[in-house]
């Protein structure tokens, strides 16, 4: 009998599953193992070497997504959505025409009013654009120029986890890969020293119990995982085990690793697992980052004058100055998909107190990033997003009589910024009624918002899919348009 029949008669269930389900997770896999035997089939079939696209669908505006998410929520209301007509209205119940019987969250069910609280916060016109900005986010006034500020967001969930989870994913329901993931999985990475998704995250001033972060929200879901986001930790080495041990040096781990992929290989042959050559890419990826990772880290060499643009705190690691500026060093590395996570924004309380802070935390390094990637010639080929999960509610959490009253979860509508390539800065997108409550003007759902991230890098949303049990999925679901008219 030939040898190959006789092996796939002995097969077990799970090694007849393990390598039938392989698909093109396998072959794209595979392509880290091999780069040269890629490239020329690449050359043959037209394959991009660098992606599971064949080809982009587009003219990409933008090699790279640096996406600054604030988790809990920001107040649109205090920031972004100028709204001087509900001063008249202060104190006053929230008219049953405007909420008309939308639901609200188990922390205000059972107030027995919703009276409607203007903004604290003082707003003027920035820029040659003239947008309303609070007076918080002076900085970003600088800066609003080359930003498009869209008003009109609006999502499906209305509590934290499956609302985030939803932004990230596009989906409420845990298991799906992150945007970066997609990114990754459809572009490749421009840098092989460096992984091509990368997380960073900072606790803010505020509300320092916010809800957690799980690392599910950067997970590459069904998509091979050599595709989800890398975590960078603020002290210690940047990724756990980095620095090798006590006594042993760059060769003995060389050798180490050799001998560990001459096993993995043989394994990789009786199942055909594509885990495995995962497992191997990533060895090796680890191997090169010892020498990439600690010199991104330094910081020591950037002039005073750029540290500056980010404000005092950019040289206290794990702030979000700090990881401001490590996205930009990370985006001239050609890194794909650089996240940022600034916690702290869930006011239900004190927001008086806890909004001005996390604006301060964010506002300076913000338009800091902006000023650096454009001075260096990276903003027109990196997209900056930023925003929450969803927006704030125009009446108050608690007493309107105690200054220290909140704001719960609103999902009808908050605002989020988009700067870089692609985008028309300076201009405004979208409109919310009077109390800051609806939307009466071109909607933007998260699947619009997403579909738009990747029209930016080239990529038509509706094509950029994996096959997993059976069905085609995709970021977008089977939803989403593009917003056309905040592109450049």
């Amino acid at each position: 009998m030939n040898p190959l029949h006789e092996f796939q008669l002995l097969q077990t269930r799970r090694q007849f599953f393990s390598r039938t389900a392989t698909g093109i997770g396998a072959m794209a896999l595979g392509s880290l193992l091999n780069p040269t035997l890629s490239r020329a089939s690449a050359e043959n079939s037209g394959k991009s070497a660098k992606g599971s696209l064949n080809a982009l669908h587009f003219a990409p505006k933008a090699k790279r997504v640096i996406y600054l998410h604030q988790s809990g929520a920001p107040s649109h209301i205090d920031m972004y959505d100028y709204k001087p007509g509900m001063r008249e209205h202060h104190g006053k119940e929230l008219p049953a025409s405007v909420r008309m019987g939308q639901r609200i969250t188990g922390m205000t069910s059972g107030q027995a009013k919703f009276p409607v609280a203007a903004s604290q916060f003082e707003f003027r016109r920035h820029g040659q654009c003239g947008t309303w900005l609070s007076e918080l986010l002076p900085s970003i006034g600088n800066v609003v120029d080359d930003i498009a500020l869209i008003r009109s967001v609006h999502t499906d969930a209305i509590n934290h986890d499956p609302a985030i989870t939803f932004i990230q994913t596009g989906s409420e329901q845990p298991g799906r890969p992150s945007l970066g993931s997609w990114a990754s999985y459809g572009l490749g990475s421009e840098n092989e020293n460096l992984p091509g998704f990368i997380v960073l995250i900072s606790q803010g001033s505020g509300n320092l119990t916010d809800q957690p972060l799980f690392a599910r929200l950067w997970g590459a879901g069904f998509l091979p995982t050599s595709y989800q986001g890398v975590k960078f930790r603020s002290s210690g080495d940047a990724v756990l085990h980095l620095t090798n041990p006590p006594g042993v040096d760059s060769s003995s781990r060389r050798q180490m690793l050799d001998t560990l992929e001459q096993l993995n290989q043989i394994q990789h042959r009786r199942l055909g697992d594509p885990e495995i050559t995962t497992r191997i890419a990533q060895y090796e990826m680890a191997f090169r980052m010892q020498t990439s990772v600690p010199d991104l880290m330094d910081i020591s060499q950037e002039p005073e004058s750029v540290l500056k643009l980010y404000g005092p705190e950019v040289r206290t690691p794990g702030t979000f100055a700090a990881n401001a500026l490590l996205a930009r060093r990370l985006s001239e590395r050609g890194v794909r998909f650089i996240q940022l996570y600034h916690r702290g924004w869930d006011q239900h309380s004190n927001l008086r107190d806890h909004l001005p802070k996390q604006c301060h935390d964010i506002d300076q390094p913000c338009a800091g990033l902006l000023t650096d990637l454009k001075q260096r010639g990276l903003l027109d080929e990196t997209v900056v997003i930023c925003g929450g999960e969803f927006g704030r509610t125009s009446y108050v959490q608690g007493n309107i009589e105690n200054p220290n009253y909140g704001r719960d979860h609103h999902p009808r509508c908050f605002s989020v910024w988009m700067a870089g390539g692609g985008i028309k800065g300076g201009t405004v997108y979208g409109e919310t009624d009077d109390y800051c409550y609806n939307i009466v003007k071109d909607p933007v759902h998260v699947h619009d918002l997403n579909a738009t991230l990747l029209r930016c890098l080239g990529i038509d949303h509706e094509k950029l899919t994996f096959r997993f049990q059976g069905r085609d999925f995709r970021l977008t679901d089977v939803h989403g348009k593009v917003v056309e008219r905040i592109l450049a």
